[in-house]
């Protein structure tokens, strides 16, 4: 595979460091064929990444030799000091969660190998019969990718990175959801078609059919491993130690915090958003209180979508009606990024989640909804802040302008740098943005976005709690009945604050038990952002610009919250430069 050089503005030549970030991104996108198919790229299409031990170790190996080699230049402008420092940072943090072994371990309810495995058919082509023929060649390696995964299970165990058997169990039942009657795989073959809306040739469809049969056979076999020989092995203890949280939070924000102080500003949080939803309340009928404006609004025909069909039809209309409005007055939106395509998604879940464009954007960024499927009734209320999210300002405006700055930016700066907390912090703030802006003067959508605040920031103290809390001496609140964190007590302080429909909440509170760390990178990342934000009006002063902020800060790109404050501080001469 051979991938040309990065020029950038001015004619900016392509530098050392630019050519080791490329070999780079070159490297990861040869271990990775699902990589290849997010970018949108024909290799090797019918392929899986190796999910084993020896496919870890691959990927450790180039991080090695990449950080030898970055050692050995220096460089020439700001551009190359931002690569350098984010490298380093995310480089060399991959190599210490490999070296304790934590990146075997793959066994939670939003984002492990599994959910790879099947989350790649969702952007895969399919809109002529060589394409099917790719998808039923890839449906026959599920097999040897679950191998991988399962292998890298057994050798977690082995270490003593034992897997939490609520995690097992919701990692079971969604496999059994996948291979159900009518379930994913079911799906993906009565769904099939080509551009035209025809159906596959008789023999085609046959081809299918038995490739569906043989991925199921894999994911079946995968829920009974889990529910037998890795649910006999796990701990029943949810929370991972404060040891391994550090290391995940620092993956998930590219900085380190204190925990102790984020937890307590975590309710303050919580404290200070249950006090604007009260005001928010008596807008929407004086004298109600939270629940009852919630009951309210739930019940207003004017905030109702019935089926997902007029989901879908919404969520376009809004996502659309954003990228008009914010276009060339807040944003700079380049014109391939003014498209979105929402849709549901092909799994009930409960997950909401963005999908990037291809490289030359012939398929472009996507906004899927995975909804239960016992849901056919939804809130715009509650939703519209979400699209905001997901689309623009949110994930579809920050990733797609990173991918489209061809002229700035080499490969990795552009598609292989991605962290949650500058991406999901972005995201949340943009959400609060678009009340600022005046597109949440509606009572009902305020109280919709408190409401999604109100949830980021339980979160933090959730996620903080059950994981640390018994260690650093972290009590739950009295209103759960204090002392020690427990799923339980998550449980009741979630729905205390957030109201949510079970289906989702389950989803939500189980999620923090599996994925440590990554949950309060939205509501860190977003403080990050507004900090950064005001030291860089208090700087300009006067000069300050809002649009030539959102420029400068998202030109460079998903890199980690301490390298983005210095990275941003540095181009307004507000802060050294990196070294």
């Amino acid at each position: 595979m051979s991938i040309p050089n990065t020029a950038s503005v001015g004619g900016r030549p392509s530098t050392p460091i630019d050519e080791i970030a490329n070999a780079y991104f070159e490297g990861v996108l040869r271990l990775s064929p699902c990589y290849l198919t997010s970018l949108g790229r024909p290799e090797r299409q019918d392929e899986y990444d190796d999910f084993s031990p020896a496919g870890l170790a691959a990927r450790a190996a180039l991080n090695r030799e990449t950080l030898g080699r970055l050692a050995e230049v220096s460089p020439v402008d700001d551009i190359d000091r931002v690569t350098l420092a984010a490298m380093r940072e995310r480089l060399g943090l991959d190599l210490e969660i490999f070296e304790a072994g934590a990146d075997l371990l793959s066994i939670n309810n939003i984002a492990t190998s599994l959910h790879v495995i099947r989350g790649v058919y969702d952007q895969m082509p399919t809109a002529t019969e060589e394409d099917w023929r790719v998808i039923t060649r890839r449906l026959r390696a599920v097999p040897a990718a679950v191998d991988g995964w399962a292998e890298s299970q057994r050798a977690a165990v082995e270490r003593g990175l034992l897997p939490a058997r609520r995690q097992v169990n919701q990692l079971a039942e969604q496999l059994e959801q996948w291979t159900a009657t009518g379930g994913f795989l079911d799906g993906l073959r009565s769904g099939a078609r080509l551009a035209d809306q025809m159906p596959l040739a008789p023999e085609l469809a046959a081809e299918l059919s038995a490739a569906v049969e043989v991925a199921r056979g894999a994911f079946s076999g995968a829920a009974e491993l889990l529910r037998g020989e890795l649910h006999d092995a796990g701990t029943d203890v949810d929370g991972v130690g404060v040891q391994r949280y550090r290391l995940m939070s620092r993956a998930s924000l590219g900085a380190n915090i204190d925990l102790t102080e984020t937890y307590r500003w975590g309710l303050a949080e919580v404290a200070r958003i249950q006090e604007l939803e009260r005001q928010t309340a008596e807008r929407i009928k004086p004298g109600a209180s939270i629940a009852e404006a919630v009951e309210l609004l739930d019940a207003d025909e004017n905030y109702r979508l019935h089926g997902t069909d007029a989901l879908r039809e919404w969520m376009q209309g809004k996502a659309d009606e954003a990228v008009t409005a914010l276009a060339d007055v807040h944003f700079d939106i380049p014109e391939p990024v003014r498209r979105i395509e929402c849709c549901i998604a092909p799994t009930t879940d409960g997950g909401i989640y963005y999908t990037g464009p291809s490289e030359d954007f012939s398929r472009p960024g996507r906004m899927w909804w995975a909804v239960p499927e016992d849901v056919q009734d939804f809130s715009t209320w509650r939703e519209l802040t979400t699209v905001y999210h997901e689309g623009v300002p949110g994930h579809h405006l920050q990733i797609g302008q990173t991918a489209y700055r061809s002229e700035l930016l080499n490969l990795w700066r552009r598609h292989g740098c991605w962290v949650s907390g500058h991406g999901e912090g972005w995201a949340l703030y943009a959400e609060w943005l678009m009340a600022d802006l005046g597109f949440q003067d509606d009572p009902g959508n305020l109280m919709g976005l408190l409401d999604g605040q109100m949830l980021r920031a339980v979160r933090v103290v959730i996620d903080i709690g059950l994981h640390c809390g018994a260690e650093l001496g972290l009590t739950a609140p009295e209103l759960v009945g204090g002392g020690e964190w427990t799923f339980d007590k998550a449980w009741a302080y979630f729905n205390r604050y957030v109201f949510m429909d079970e289906g989702f909440a389950r989803f939500e509170v189980n999620r923090y038990c599996g994925w440590p760390g990554q949950a309060p990178s939205y509501k860190l990342g977003e403080r990050l952002w507004l900090q950064l934000r005001d030291e860089v009006r208090a700087a300009q002063g006067e000069a300050f610009s809002l649009k030539d902020f959102h420029r400068t800060a998202l030109d460079i790109g998903g890199v980690g919250l301490d390298v983005l404050r210095e990275a941003v501080l540095a181009a307004y001469g507000a802060g050294p430069a990196l070294p």
